[in-house]
């Protein structure tokens, strides 16, 4: 699994000093159980760190910039325990360059009836602090989270947890680096895309490298290694030889797992951890990836069929966010138009991530006429039932644009035994007519992010952070 930084989240909580050191001092120790309380709750996959009591505008300036120039953290989560006023944070937010959530909150998630005094009142003053501190962020147009509830429900974590997995997915995009074997199909449109706007406005780096230099580095791996390899693979899947001679069957086996450790070699080597490939440009190769992709995809690796850029930079995004589970580049195939049964069939030619798998994974050999090359090995499989969303990133003359919609996900009504790929069923929870007429009229593509791990929420954050359009074709 490809790894990534051990990232915190920096807390700060919001008051003044109208009312006095004793006041400051509560807030300060609230502030501390909350985040004790929150990281103590085993729901947030990221550290929260106490840092300061915010009380005045050189204060909140000089921590958004230490936030900014500290690697390890990946946002800010504010909690306004008082009335704190706004103005104060109005230059420390304009610098701020991460994400932002602000816990809409207070310590206690009743109210105290029998004692309620003054001195409760103004020390927990969340509703009028809340309200002052989001309209300057609302001003500034800040891209913020707003988590509303009491802090220590189970709901309200799981909403911070969620966010915590886009902000690291938006901090780790900047070092997002995608190389390109080949070019992009042939007389296609839709895999086409700007490089540099995907820099800008993405963080992605898309470099293209000819297949002749992946060529190299696929010869030059070991039999030895790929013997290694071959054993580890018969551990992990059922091998079924099928039809296929035996000699033929292990050859086209052991060539996958040649280029599996080739490109992986490649991608590592050189700084990348997405990539793209494309059959109409293979030339010193064997076979067309299939195996080798779907492997490297386990591994957490971004992918896109064709020269899609696009695909893999945000497979590989989805990936983060997710933590590699049930997210995978996705195509949408074929229909079932029956009423009652209407569904999506997504598939591919071969390159279908196994995070996705509801059976064990069969390894199988098969023809495959588009390449024009030998018989490849792939995984074989059935995809999961759930809820999920559907993604693909588009590009536009006014940029790109996130095009997406939520999913019921479902296996197929009956095995299909002469379809050699894996294969996922799902249907637009706006129903399938609905939902793909949206789409097209969207300009939505055909390779998509399929996700049963995340939700159209993350993806409104994660779109709002970029500063791009998300259209939502429900």
């Amino acid at each position: 699994m490809q790894k990534q930084p051990d990232y915190e989240f920096w807390f700060a909580v919001g008051s003044q000093y109208l009312y006095g050191e004793d006041a400051l001092k509560q807030v300060e120790s609230d502030a501390r159980k909350l985040v004790d309380g929150l990281n103590q709750s085993g729901r947030l996959p990221y550290k929260v760190v106490f840092k300061l009591v915010a009380t005045t505008a050189d204060g909140i300036t000089k921590f958004m910039k230490e936030v900014n120039y500290n690697d390890h953290v990946a946002g800010v989560i504010t909690w306004m325990h008082t009335f704190s006023p706004a103005k104060n944070w109005i230059r420390g937010t304009q610098l701020l360059q991460k994400p932002l959530l602000h816990l809409a909150t207070q310590m206690l998630d009743h109210i105290p009836f029998d004692s309620i005094d003054m001195d409760y009142m103004n020390l927990n003053q969340s509703a009028h602090g809340d309200r002052e501190y989001e309209y300057i962020n609302a001003r500034l147009h800040v891209p913020d989270k707003i988590v509303y509830g009491w802090w220590n429900d189970p709901e309200v974590q799981t909403e911070i947890a969620n966010w915590q997995r886009v902000a690291v997915g938006y901090d780790m995009s900047f070092h997002i680096r995608i190389a390109r074997f080949g070019d992009t199909m042939r007389d296609v449109a839709v895999t086409e895309g700007d490089k540099v706007a995907a820099q800008i406005k993405l963080g992605w780096t898309v470099d293209y490298w000819p297949v002749s230099e992946l060529v190299d580095v696929v010869n030059g791996v070991s039999e030895d290694t790929i013997d290694q390899e071959y054993q580890q693979l018969a551990k992990r899947f059922d091998l079924v030889e099928g039809d296929n001679d035996h000699d033929k069957y292990v050859h086209s086996v052991r060539y996958q797992l040649r280029e599996y450790l080739g490109i992986k070699k490649f991608l590592d080597d050189k700084g990348y951890d997405a990539f793209t490939t494309n059959f109409q440009d293979l030339q010193g190769l064997e076979q067309l990836p299939g195996l080798a992709v779907q492997l490297l995809m386990i591994d957490g690796y971004g992918f896109g069929a064709e020269g899609d850029f696009k695909s893999a930079g945000l497979s590989r995004l989805m990936k983060i966010i997710a933590d590699n589970k049930q997210t995978a580049f996705m195509e949408d195939y074929t229909l079932d138009l029956r009423q009652g049964h209407q569904a999506i069939m997504g598939s591919h030619m071969l390159e279908v991530d196994p995070t996705l798998a509801s059976d064990k994974p069969r390894v199988e050999v098969h023809p495959l006429d588009i390449g024009g090359k030998a018989d490849p090995a792939r995984l074989v499989f059935t995809g999961a039932a759930g809820e999920g969303i559907d993604i693909t990133l588009s590009y536009f003359d006014d940029g790109y644009k996130l095009i997406a919609y939520d999913v019921n996900a479902t296996t197929p009504e009956k095995p299909m035994p002469k379809l050699p790929v894996a294969k996922q069923m799902w249907t637009p929870t706006a129903g399938l007519k609905k939902g793909a007429l949206e789409w097209m009229q969207a300009g939505g593509g055909h390779h998509t992010v399929l996700s049963l791990n995340l939700n159209m929420d993350q993806m409104k954050t994660l779109a709002k952070l970029f500063g791009i359009e998300l259209i939502v074709a429900d």
